[in-house]
């Protein structure tokens, strides 16, 4: 890896403009909320028909969590800048698709291909900060890329209304692929600087300018073709090239056709240039020192977990009407990866990886952060369009953001003090500011978001979670081999990921429960108000009250999960007694961490 002993400005820029692509992605996530009901009405979804368009949210999240581990391998295995590039890319071409969608099956494509490149960003990122920087002084960087990213959270509904203010949802997909393909070019100038000081070896030979030239005639091709412009289609002369040859399908038409022979030639390209953008000299080699087979099982079981729980409807259950089948496809998936992992000659996730306490003390740690993170996102702007703010999601939403402002502003301040606090005492205080946070909004009535004194709690709340952005990284890079530190950073964010869905689909079973106890001493609507027709103002403030015991009894469970969080944060984070950082490598021998 790096020797540490001086970061360049090249390396430093990179890291930078790495943190501005993942907070373009992290914010992707947010921009569809605003968006999805004009996305549904042009793929020809009817607005009550929300369930039908869940793929378009969901489709998102398989990508971005699904292939996380094997990206992660692979820039252990090929270097953390080619993947980094990679994944812009395929965000760029996911945003593209998205941008030109003409049906939900288009759209949702998009959204998959898009999740697969922004969730790719994160694991050669942090992974990268462990190349450049020694452990000591890893907190700021790692704060950094954790502020960004939370930082998306916070922007992504204000880009979204300010791109939705003049124009329309495909708009914001147009930008998002300009913007990756310009930080794109930004990382390509720095590729090589970046390469000399990191684990990646320069490539000889001249940049393929005709492998570009080819690429960029087949996506514009291809955006031709699915977005099929009207005046194009309609012209006399150019109209032509969108009739079909035979049949009726776009995708046989004159202008397909010749996309596809751009393609067949970009690819031809590759096979002969000296230098090709895509390296696929190298795949045989990646292929046989990474289990594939393990992969797919691996994507296979997180795809099935996240349908079963992103596509739930809480009104009707925990989990999707398909968990039926999906369940056991999960569970068939987890036993075949957990076989190959002991079978395989070079498994995914290498042999003795994360056998050090903190290593896997951080999965387990980001899991339960996961697990009560969630409830604030989803569940305080459900409090606040329940009781103050009843007419205006905007409004619910807004009391949402003076949580999610903290969240960057404590993962900046959570490196910063990463170097002079142990990241097990830093994480546990932290989850216990979100633990007394969670408690207190567990009290709130139906008058206390009108209490501008409220907005402390949330920022407690926002800087707990903050906080332990860093420390949570740290431990698991510090006790982790170099080597491995790409496939380790993606069970990371893994397992965050897989305990927000757990955790909401669990406090929000809890919560209804306690809703339906609520509900069921609620007095006729006849006996409350005196006979009336229709329902009076104590009827619907008792049913209203009723949510409100749902809602705080989902703050108390996430109150209770980050509770255990910095419990597990104080043991498992803590450095081993002996005061060594020292780990079994793949091949079995020893060697120091960090």
């Amino acid at each position: 890896m790096a020797t540490r002993e001086a970061i360049s400005p090249a390396s430093k820029i990179l890291l930078g403009l790495a943190a501005v692509a993942i907070s373009f992605a992290a914010a992707d996530t947010y921009v569809v909320v605003l968006a999805l009901p004009d996305m549904m009405t042009s793929t020809g979804l009817e607005l009550d028909e929300l369930q039908r368009a869940a793929p378009i949210v969901s489709g998102f999240l398989l990508g971005y969590v699904g292939v996380l581990p094997l990206i992660g391998r692979i820039s252990d295995l090929r270097g953390r800048v080619p993947v980094l590039l990679g994944s812009l890319i395929v965000f760029a071409i996911g945003s593209l698709v998205t941008a030109a969608a003409y049906n939900l099956e288009t759209v949702v494509l998009g959204r998959l291909v898009q999740g697969i490149g922004g969730g790719g960003l994160i694991p050669p990122t942090l992974a990268l900060v462990a190349d450049l920087w020694p452990p000591k002084k890893r907190g700021l960087p790692l704060g950094i890329v954790g502020a960004v990213q939370e930082l998306g959270s916070v922007l992504g509904p204000l880009y979204g209304a300010a791109v939705l203010a003049f124009g329309d949802w495909r708009l914001i997909f147009w930008l998002n692929c300009s913007i990756g393909l310009v930080l794109t070019a930004a990382m390509f100038a720095q590729r090589d600087a970046v390469q000399a000081q990191s684990v990646e070896p320069a490539r000889a030979g001249r940049f393929d300018t005709s492998g570009a030239a080819l690429a960029v005639l087949t996506l514009t091709g291809l955006t031709l073709v699915m977005a099929a412009p009207t005046a194009l289609v309609q012209d006399v002369q150019l109209g032509r090239a969108y009739l079909p040859v035979t049949g009726e399908s776009r995708w046989l038409s004159p202008l397909a056709l010749a996309t596809a022979l751009f393609l067949v030639l970009f690819l031809a390209r590759q096979v002969t240039a000296p230098r090709p953008l895509v390296g696929w000299r190298d795949w045989p080699a990646l292929a046989r020192e990474t289990d594939i087979w393990g992969a797919l099982l691996l994507t296979a079981g997180l795809g099935a977990v996240i349908v079963t729980f992103a596509s739930a409807q809480p009104e009707q259950g925990a989990v999707s009407e398909q968990a039926p089948w999906l369940v056991p496809i999960a569970i068939a998936a987890f036993a075949g990866f957990t076989v190959r992992q002991r079978r395989a000659a070079r498994p995914l996730i290498p042999r003795g990886a994360l056998s050090a306490r903190p290593a896997w003390g951080a999965l387990i740690v980001s899991f339960f952060v996961g697990a009560s993170l969630i409830a604030a996102l989803v569940d305080i702007p459900f409090f606040a369009r329940l009781t103050v703010h009843r007419d205006s999601q905007l409004d619910a939403a807004l009391v949402l953001v003076r949580f999610l402002v903290a969240l960057p502003i404590g993962a900046l301040l959570g490196g910063w003090l990463l170097r002079r606090v142990p990241a097990s005492a830093l994480t546990s205080v932290a989850m216990l500011m979100s633990a007394v946070a969670f408690w207190h909004m567990s009290t709130w009535d139906a008058q206390s978001l009108d209490n501008q004194t409220e907005t402390l709690s949330l920022i407690l709340g926002g800087l707990g979670f903050g906080l332990a952005i860093a420390p949570v990284n740290a431990a698991l890079l510090a006790h982790t081999a170099d080597a491995v530190h790409g496939v380790t950073s993606a069970l990371l964010i893994v397992a965050r990921m897989v305990g927000m869905l757990l955790g909401i689909s669990a406090l929000t079973t809890i919560g209804l429960r306690a809703f339906y106890t609520a509900s069921d001493k609620i007095p006729p609507a006849a006996t409350l108000c005196n006979g009336e027709s229709t329902l009076c103002q104590a009827y619907k403030d008792a049913v209203r009250d009723a949510g409100i015991t749902q809602l705080h009894t989902v703050f108390v469970g996430a109150a209770v999960c980050a509770l255990i969080a910095a419990v597990l944060a104080a043991v498992l984070l803590r450095e081993p007694a002996t005061g060594s950082r020292s780990y079994p490598t793949a091949d079995g021998d020893r060697a120091e961490a960090g």
